[in-house]
C-alpha cells in the first residue's frame, strides 16, 4: 500500500496510490495520514478498503510529505564507506546520529530554498523510514517490526554552515525545505528487502549518486535498534538512513538557483525539486 497526502501546503488531504498509478482520495475515510493512522491496526483497516470505490483525484495535484505531524526527524551520517571517504572523515564504528528540524520537512516536489548566505548547498538521496509503533531499547531482531513504511528523503545540506561554522551539524541540516520526503509511504509488505534497493540522485540532468542500500555500513534494523537505546522512537518519527558517495562536497560542485534534482529509490517512486534562492 502506498499512502500519500495531496493538496496545498497546510491543507493536504489523505490519499493512496492505486495499482494503476491513480491517486485516490481517502478523506472520506480518515481525516489525514497522521502517526495514529500508520499504527498497525489502522494500516490493516486501510488495507481492507477497495481502492476502486474511492474517488479519483483529478489532475496532477501537489504532493505533500506523506505523514503529517511528524514528531521528529532522525538522520544518520557517513553510513556508506565511499561517502565517508569523499568527506575525508573516519569510517564510523557506531551510527552517527543527528537531527533535522521539523521545519525542514517538505513535499517531495516542493522547491528547495537556499537560505541567506548559502554558498555550498548539497544533495543527499537517502532511504527513509517511518516508525509505526513506539520503539525503546529494541533489539536488532525486532527492530523492523516497528517500521510503518519506507520513503525517499533528500537530506539537503549546506556544507559551509555544517562544517565550517562550528562543530554542530544542525545549522547545515535544518534549514527550511531541507528535507523533501515522499512521494509516498510504502508499507513493508511491498518492500521485500530494504537492504536491496537501488538509490539514485540526478542534478540538472547529470547522475551524481547511484548505489544500493546493501552498501550501508549499518542496516535499517541496526539503526533503529541503536537509536532506540538513546531516544524513544515514536509513531510518525522519520529516520533518514544515510547517503552514498557522489554528493557535491566530494565533487566541489554545489547547488545554485536554477538547478534541479531528481531522486529515485526502487519501488518508492521519484522526487523532483527545483532549487531557488531565498527571497524573504
Amino acid at each position: 500500500m502506498k499512502l500519500l497526502r495531496f493538496g496545498p501546503p497546510g491543507r493536504e488531504k489523505p490519499g493512496l496510490l492505486d495499482t494503476s498509478g491513480k491517486v485516490r482520495d481517502l478523506s472520506g475515510v480518515v481525516a489525514d495520514i497522521t502517526p495514529d493512522q500508520i499504527a498497525p491496526a489502522a494500516l490493516d483497516k486501510l488495507r481492507k478498503l477497495d481502492p476502486a470505490k474511492l474517488p479519483v483525484v483529478a489532475g496532477n495535484p501537489r504532493l505533500g510529505p506523506p505523514v503529517a505531524q511528524v514528531p521528529k526527524i532522525v538522520a544518520v551520517g557517513l553510513n556508506y564507506i565511499d561517502h565517508a571517504n569523499e568527506a575525508t572523515m573516519k569510517i564510523p564504528t557506531e551510527p552517527v546520529l543527528f537531527m533535522k528540524a521539523i521545519t525542514s520537512y517538505s513535499g517531495p516536489n516542493d522547491d528547495v530554498v537556499l537560505p541567506r548566505n548559502s554558498i555550498k548547498g548539497d544533495w543527499e538521496v537517502e532511504l527513509g523510514l517511518f516508525i509505526g509503533t513506539k520503539a525503546q531499547y529494541v533489539s536488532k531482531e525486532n527492530a523492523l517490526g516497528h517500521v510503518a513504511g519506507y520513503t525517499i528523503v533528500n537530506d539537503v545540506s549546506e556544507r559551509n554552515f555544517q562544517l565550517e561554522r562550528g562543530p554542530q551539524w544542525m545549522k547545515g541540516k535544518g534549514c527550511d525545505t531541507f528535507c523533501p520526503t515522499g512521494p509516498w509511504l510504502v508499507t513493508p509488505d511491498e518492500v521485500a528487502d530494504p537492504q536491496n534497493l537501488e538509490i539514485m540522485c540526478e542534478v540538472s540532468g547529470q547522475v551524481m549518486q547511484k548505489a544500493s542500500t546493501k552498501d550501508m555500513i549499518f542496516d535499517c534494523a541496526t539503526i533503529i535498534s541503536y537509536a532506540s537505546q538513546f531516544l524513544t522512537l515514536m509513531p510518525g518519527d522519520l529516520i533518514a538512513t544515510g547517503t552514498p558517495s557522489g554528493v557535491g562536497l566530494g565533487r566541489n560542485r554545489f547547488l545554485k538557483p536554477g538547478d534541479s534534482m531528481r531522486l529515485t529509490v526502487t519501488g518508492l517512486g521519484e522526487q523532483r525539486q527545483k532549487v531557488v534562492a531565498y527571497r524573504g
